[in-house]
């Protein structure tokens, strides 16, 4: 199963798994799914699956609750991450924020429940609870105080405060990176492979979301919010790799990136390795 088909298989699995609530409220239930209905990369999941359907391709079924609850975790980022308080994005994904089409309560609502129900999916996915469990405890480290809330805390307190290469390197890897990381992880804890693999595929995947920021600022630079389907020229006050290192400067340190990245593919299974280097090259070359 090539990625496109992967990515099909979750996306069938998302549309018939998203949960609706019993209420009077007018909007709870569209609200909750409507940033997951809009699409985007599906990366993260994309990456858990690819893991899985490499190595033990069996456990694929039971790995897309687990998928679509680490989609559920970024897609709240995303909408946190749009807040008046935060960014202040009127779009995301090519479709208005919900901040915009509800109001500011509804998107933070919106982003605790997706949060909170990201676990639930993992909790009662078919798996071993020992599994579960392990799954459960990665994705609140890579996403939690330590990780993802830790990266966005600092990118908020250091907005016109300028940063060095290294701190900048720290911010990413918490905000982006980790949670990246924790997708392989995760898929490599599905299919209960050794630590020395998982902790390949953890680094793997630290280089990989630092790729993803990089190009993602570099995005912000060059394309317009039509082309990039949220806007872009709003770095001016962020602590980005083009802010700090020019255009040209972010552009070949995406190039490294890309470089050393190769050097920890090769420490990976030689099926995985394969299926990992497609996904590169489609999405960063």
């Amino acid at each position: 199963m090539d990625s496109k088909a992967l990515l099909n298989r979750f996306e069938d699995f998302l549309s018939t798994n998203i949960p609706t609530i019993e209420s009077f409220h007018p909007h709870f239930n569209h609200a909750f799914k409507e940033m997951l209905d809009v699409g985007g990369k599906r990366f993260r999941p994309l990456l858990l699956l690819s893991v899985v359907q490499s190595m033990k391709p069996l456990l694929l079924p039971n790995a897309l609750p687990v998928a679509l609850g680490l989609e559920m975790m970024h897609t709240y980022s995303l909408i946190h991450d749009d807040l008046p308080c935060m960014d202040n994005a009127d779009l995301r994904r090519g479709h208005p924020t919900l901040h915009v089409t509800y109001d500011e309560t509804t998107a933070v609502l919106m982003g605790d429940a997706l949060n909170t129900h990201a676990f639930s999916m993992i909790a009662n996915a078919p798996l071993s609870a020992q599994v579960r469990i392990d799954l459960v405890a990665i994705l609140s480290k890579d996403a939690g105080i330590g990780g993802m809330v830790l990266g966005q805390a600092i990118d908020c307190y250091f907005e016109d405060k300028p940063l060095n290469v290294e701190e900048l390197s720290f911010l990413h890897v918490k905000k982006t990176a980790n949670l990246i990381a924790a997708s392989l992880l995760m898929g490599a804890v599905i299919c209960e492979l050794d630590k020395q693999t998982q902790e390949a595929l953890y680094a793997f995947g630290i280089k990989l979301g630092l790729l993803f920021q990089v190009q993602d600022d570099i995005i912000d630079a060059t394309l317009s919010s039509e082309e990039a389907g949220k806007p872009t020229g709003n770095d001016g006050h962020k602590n980005s790799f083009v802010n700090l290192l020019g255009l040209e400067g972010a552009q070949r340190h995406k190039q490294a990136l890309l470089c050393e990245l190769e050097l920890e593919r090769k420490k990976l299974d030689d099926g995985l390795a394969l299926r990992l280097k497609g996904i590169v090259d489609t999405y960063f070359k």
